[in-house]
């Protein structure tokens, strides 16, 4: 008769010597409690109370794991700690400026008319009486959010037919070639110019063609269509660079000429690269100030002609609210619909992100067998 033995159960090499797995939290916890009672000695707030929590947090889990785990466990864990803690501060920014806009530029968005009327006629006797009798706030954006909507659209217009051309002639056509190089070097320049150089330019190039004083928004279109340019040149440029050139070659094996394989083969494999390139390019210069302001202008009321007469738009509304309130003794008004502006503005960004993201994957190439 064999008797059968129960082996004992061994903790494996493998886990032997870790940190269990809930010790990321106890350590976070104790930060924080620990570092609220360092604010509340020495002056507490919100700010302090999270530098302080994770210093303490990396410098106690890092210790903790350095006595458990070892030394090159240690490392590892002050390695992620930084890694986190820059992601994190870099953020900060980000949730500050949305949170401020949040909180500023609701009451001025939830006003009745705000987004569907202009600030023709509105006058500083307006915010004098919202002010001192509690009265709704008078004026709207309407007129501002047409304007950046038709010149945009014109900018757009203007700059993708002529990035994408110079695009495709660097990638099929240029091969290295001086013209080329001379191209992709004032491609680069123009990537890193200021705007109100842009404005500057389309100005004087009007006030020389049409006469002095000419601002309208397809000025201001122009302007833009000068800082477009190099993001969709450069955008497209490296989507029909990543086209494999198999593709082209099976084309040219049928007998396709070039320029109908460019059209029917090369761009719509890099169309969702180039759409969403196209789309980040307008978000980059639809809060752009300075070149509107000076091809533009700034008018209280609506236009919808482009090609003729002032025009507002929501960068140039924010500004002006700000600089000149419509009633001097009383800017609350004006810097709450300065406000809403903002919040529409940033909404109108994060639209065209997301936009972006879509258009990618709707015409991303589908993949299977």
């Amino acid at each position: 008769m064999t008797s059968t033995l129960t082996p004992v159960r061994k903790r494996s090499a493998l886990t032997k010597g870790q940190l269990p797995k809930f010790a990321p939290y106890v350590v976070l916890a104790l930060a924080l409690v620990v570092g609220a009672a360092i604010l509340a000695v020495i002056g507490f707030n919100a700010f302090g109370w999270g530098i302080v929590s994770a210093i303490l947090f990396t410098a106690g889990l890092v210790g903790w794991s350095a006595a458990v785990e070892g030394a090159r466990r240690a490392k590892d864990k002050l390695a992620t700690c930084l890694v986190v803690g820059s992601f994190l501060v870099a953020l900060l920014p980000l949730i500050s400026v949305i949170w401020t806009v949040l909180v500023n530029g609701l009451p001025g968005l939830l006003d009745p008319g705000f987004l569907t009327t202009s600030m023709n006629g509105v006058t500083g006797a307006f915010d004098n009486k919202s002010t001192e009798e509690g009265a709704p706030v008078v004026g709207g954006i309407y007129h501002a959010l047409l304007g950046t909507i038709q010149i945009t659209l014109l900018a757009t217009v203007i700059s993708v037919p002529v990035g994408l051309l110079t695009a495709v002639y660097l990638v099929e056509y240029g091969e290295d070639r001086p013209l080329a190089r001379a191209i992709t070097f004032f491609v680069d320049v123009m990537t890193g110019i200021p705007s109100i150089v842009a404005g500057l330019f389309a100005a004087a190039f009007f006030f020389a063609v049409v006469g002095p004083g000419t601002k309208t928004g397809a000025v201001a279109a122009v302007a833009l269509s000068v800082l477009m340019i190099p993001v969709v040149v450069r955008s497209s440029e490296e989507m029909l660079k990543i086209v494999p050139n198999e593709l082209r070659e099976a084309a040219y094996a049928l007998g396709v000429r070039k320029w109908r394989t460019i059209l029917k083969v090369v761009i719509p494999t890099a169309i969702s690269g180039i759409a969403s390139g196209v789309t980040l390019a307008i978000a980059r210069v639809i809060g752009e100030t300075a070149p509107i302001l000076v091809t533009a202008g700034f008018a209280t009321n609506i236009n919808t002609n482009v090609f003729s007469g002032w025009m507002a738009s929501l960068p140039t509304f924010i500004y002006t609210q700000i600089l000149n309130p419509t009633s001097p003794s009383n800017p609350d008004p004006s810097s709450q619909r300065a406000w809403g502006a903002a919040l529409v503005l940033i909404i109108l960004v994060m639209l065209l992100n997301l936009g972006a993201r879509l258009i990618a994957r709707i015409f991303a190439p589908k993949t299977g067998r």
